[in-house]
């Protein structure tokens, strides 16, 4: 069954309000001590891979469960099937601010050649048999709705069921979102939000 454009618009949203949705490319993190290399290289790796093993080498459950909505096993098989079918390209990840406390860590991570251009991550790592993994996506260190919104319209531009008009309205809106809005969209799976503000616009079409 074809999309609706509403549809489109929030799949495309909350697609690229997902660090890990950002596929294959270059990465760079200021350096550190080992631990914290070791941490930058496990979110650089974590972001700009495809290869499904990260699922469970570089990721909790925990995490595979809040980034893909779903919850126990059925989170990793998600993972992995979305890993494997990843085509966006992410230019570069720069991972900053690094803070490690035992076996829990947060750093922030900022993700350039995507939607989430200028967006800063943060993120809590955990320690598991030596080994750092991604938990929990904390919020945004730093967030612009209006750099968010024209890398969004730049992306509808490029979909066949989305008129130019409908991009536009919607960008427009997500330009209005504040900080709390976003991260609901992105890390606690609220589309509601979403869902009206495309309908409106496909309404005023």
């Amino acid at each position: 069954m074809k999309k609706s454009p509403s549809l489109l618009v929030l799949v495309l949203i909350a697609s690229a309000l997902a660090l890990t949705a950002c596929g294959g490319g270059g990465s760079s993190s200021s350096g550190g001590s080992g631990e914290e290399e070791a941490i930058a290289q496990v979110i650089e790796k974590s972001a700009t891979t495809t290869d499904p093993s990260k699922c469970t080498e570089l990721q909790t459950q925990a995490f595979n469960e809040q980034e893909k909505d779903v919850s126990g096993k059925e989170a990793t098989e998600v993972c992995e099937e979305a890993a494997e079918g990843d085509e966006t390209v992410a230019e570069s990840v720069n991972v900053s601010d690094i803070k490690v406390e035992g076996e829990k860590a947060t750093a922030v991570a900022k993700v350039e050649g995507t939607a989430l251009n200028d967006q800063g991550v943060e993120i809590e790592l955990v320690s598991e048999e030596g080994n750092w993994k991604l938990n929990k996506f904390l919020g945004f260190a730093s967030y612009d709705g209006q750099a968010l919104a024209e890398a969004l319209e730049t992306e509808f531009e490029k979909e066949e069921g989305i008129s130019a008009a409908l991009g536009k309205c919607v960008a427009e809106g997500v330009a209005k979102f504040s900080q709390a809005e976003a991260e609901e969209v992105a890390f606690e799976g609220e589309t509601q939000g979403l869902e009206e503000l495309a309908q409106s616009c496909e309404a005023a079409e």
